[in-house]
């Protein structure tokens, strides 16, 4: 294989993003103009792309507001759009998502809500429940992120702490009919999950939630443990009349994003493994992908492994990093300077945890440069310090807010025998 390896690993990511983009995905799954009004409400670190999209291609007036991501803001003129933290929410996101429930109310059925939702969306659109603080939701929700836990027990716990998640916003716009436009960022694409489903209906229970913070360790404020035993913190479940003028579709996925680079991949001659949406801890995947590559690489052949989801970290050490850098440290030493082996792994609205990279690239010589700066990656990974590992060989990839988020992108690339 004679083109460079890193090249071909940023254009297969660079595809994955762009089929995700909200410009390919928004136009096509509009919604007709209502009789009435049109309210565009949204979240996640998409929806100012969306909300530009919808400006650009509606046909009447329209008027609203979505919350996205410091950063991740797009210039709209009828859409209002609010930037907020993430992924620990704070007041700006707090005051937003209580305009958007306010923006909802004492609409008619000839009205149209709009919903455009992205992952990142349950961090940015926080409204605490009755009795309990923006301080203590904070708390919880660091918790859980710090415990490893999986984002569908993560959002359980959001959607019951919330006054606007878990179907909420449905019920608040009834009788107005509900067209939500989703850009999945979860395995299996479950809509109840995207940002916590706000316009879904929620199978979860509040016990679920509280045993979930109890699994995990974790000590609820009394405020949120009577909470979850109060019968108002229950959510709208499946079968409830009241979604039955919602219509939701998800319009871009993690799955379509790696099909398109694995069609790019095939054509240009390399055999591809796409191994799909995955999920379990970050280090743990990469030692079963770097045994993957290893035995792939025996067979002499240019190859690819490509997988999306989204892994987690437990965090047990005090350094700096996301997911995808913690994957990329533990299978750098998994492979131990394989010949013909390179990989790479980024989160695809382009920050990766909470610094500025999307991710990194390893090399089959990383482990050597970094021996020779006086690196190691088991320890750095026993620090949970893979940003330090990457940034101190120069290997992250920083591509800035994509305005777009299908989580995880992982692609593997093993070099043919020449």
């Amino acid at each position: 294989m004679d083109a460079d390896p890193r090249a071909i690993l940023l254009e297969l990511l660079h595809a994955a993003v762009a089929a995700a983009s909200a410009e390919r995905c928004v136009p096509s799954n509009l919604p007709e103009p209502p009789r009435g009004r049109t309210v565009v409400v949204g979240a996640g670190k998409a929806s100012a792309a969306m909300a530009k999209t919808v400006e650009d291609r509606w046909p009447g007036k329209l008027n609203g507001l979505v919350v996205t991501r410091y950063g991740h803001g797009e210039p709209c003129k009828q859409i209002e759009v609010v930037e907020a933290g993430h992924p620990v929410p704070d007041e700006a996101g707090l005051e937003a998502a209580r305009r958007i429930l306010d923006s909802v109310a004492n609409l008619t059925r000839d009205d149209l809500v709009l919903a455009l939702i992205s992952g990142g969306g349950s961090a940015l659109l926080t409204l605490p429940a009755p009795s309990i603080s923006l301080a203590e939701q904070r708390l919880l929700t660091a918790a859980l992120i710090k415990s490893g836990a999986p984002i569908a027990e993560i959002n359980c716990v959001r959607k019951h702490l919330s006054a606007i998640k878990g179907g909420r916003l449905a019920l608040a716009a009834a009788p107005a009919s509900v067209a939500t436009l989703i850009i999945s960022d979860v395995p299996g694409d479950d809509p109840a999950l995207v940002a916590s489903g706000p316009t879904m209906p929620d199978p979860t229970t509040s016990a679920d939630a509280a045993g979930i913070l109890h699994d995990r360790g974790i000590t609820a404020p009394e405020s949120v443990a009577a909470w979850l035993k109060n019968p108002e913190s229950e959510t709208p479940k499946p079968g409830d009349p009241a979604f039955a003028r919602v219509d939701t579709r998800i319009i871009a996925s993690s799955r379509a994003a790696i099909a398109e680079s694995a069609r790019i991949a095939g054509a240009a001659g390399l055999v591809v493994h796409n191994l799909g949406d995955l999920e379990g801890e970050a280090r743990m995947l990469a030692r079963d992908h770097a045994q993957m590559a290893l035995q792939l690489q025996r067979e002499g052949k240019a190859q690819l492994i490509l997988s999306g989801g989204e892994t987690t970290v437990t965090v047990r050490g005090d350094g700096n990093g996301g997911r995808n850098t913690e994957y990329l440290l533990a299978l750098a030493g998994a492979l131990d300077g394989a010949d013909g082996v390179w990989a790479l792994a980024c989160d695809t609205d382009g920050i990766d945890g909470t610094e500025d990279n999307a991710g990194a690239i390893v090399a089959p010589d990383t482990v050597r440069r970094a021996a020779a700066l006086g690196l190691r990656a088991d320890a750095a990974l026993a620090q949970n310090d893979s940003y330090g590992f990457f940034a101190g060989l120069g290997d992250l990839i920083v591509t800035g807010p994509t305005r777009t988020n299908v989580n995880d992108f992982r692609a593997i690339l093993i070099a043919g025998r020449r």
